[in-house]
């Protein structure tokens, strides 16, 4: 993926995430003996949205089931954004019937929307593999995330990326310094901060430079800025986080700007 911010739809077989979370141990459909589940059961919406930002503006988001089924989840989807797209089971064939709809909106968008240069696909279901396809040859790049038991290794293989939602729980490695020794009207902005510089690493940035990560910073929270929590500017804040042991700082030789290097060590 380019450095440039994307154009992001996604686009979720919500009934495939959520029968793939609450499986019990045992036999997948496809016939592989299912792991230890990192998940509690029930699936997070937010923390999906939250790495996709990380990629770029989404702009597009629709979830696709029968919601009748799905009450638990209605009140997440509205706060998230989401727009639900309500597909009423119509015997055993109404998860097919869900299916096309998502691969027809999907085109849809990838025709009349010239602008969106990413689609994720948020499923494990190779039927989308042929939907993958035509979205690459229509110049899109495709990012595929899914439970990993009940994902196709067709369907992953597939895709520009495939991000599993197990990986998202487990979270990224963190700061050595504890949040107790932070300022407590500092920690927000470090806090966000620091789920930045995460996102960059797992977008395996080598050298993260104090704009990308101001950038980051701002499409996870718009509303950010620096001096609402008492800092002249990016670099005085980044400066202090250094200080506070939080993240260790470099000069780029070329710009003169500050470069993040990573989290601190241990003190």
């Amino acid at each position: 993926m380019a450095d440039e911010a994307h154009s992001i739809a996604v686009l979720i077989d919500f009934e495939n995430l959520a029968l793939g979370i609450e499986r019990p141990s045992g036999t997948t459909p496809s016939g592989r003996r299912s792991r230890a589940k990192t998940t509690n059961g029930t699936f997070d919406i937010k923390l999906v949205l939250e790495r996709l930002v990380e990629k770029g503006k989404v702009i597009v988001k629709r979830a696709y089931a029968d919601w009748g089924r799905f009450n638990s989840y209605r009140e997440v989807m509205h706060d998230s954004g989401i727009q639900m797209m309500e597909i009423p089971e119509r015997g055993k064939t109404g998860k097919n019937h869900a299916d096309i709809q998502l691969c027809v909106d999907a085109m849809d968008l990838c025709y009349s929307k010239e602008h969106i240069d990413t689609f994720v696909i948020v499923s494990g279901d190779s039927d989308f593999t042929p939907l993958v396809s035509k979205l690459k040859e229509n110049g899109k790049a495709v990012i595929g995330l899914g439970i990993k038991d009940s994902t196709s290794d067709l369907l992953a293989s597939s895709c520009d990326e495939f991000i599993y939602y197990e990986d998202i729980v487990r979270g990224p490695a963190t700061p050595a310094v504890p949040v107790a020794t932070i300022p407590k009207d500092k920690r927000p902005a470090m806090n966000l901060m620091i789920e930045s510089v995460q996102a960059l690493q797992r977008e395996n940035k080598d050298v993260m430079l104090a704009s990308m990560v101001k950038d980051t910073m701002r499409r996870k929270q718009p509303q950010f800025s620096e001096s609402s929590y008492g800092y002249r500017s990016f670099s005085d804040f980044l400066q202090d986080a250094e200080r506070l042991g939080v993240i260790t700082l470099r000069t780029d030789q070329r710009s003169g700007t500050w470069v993040v290097s990573g989290f601190a060590e241990k003190r």
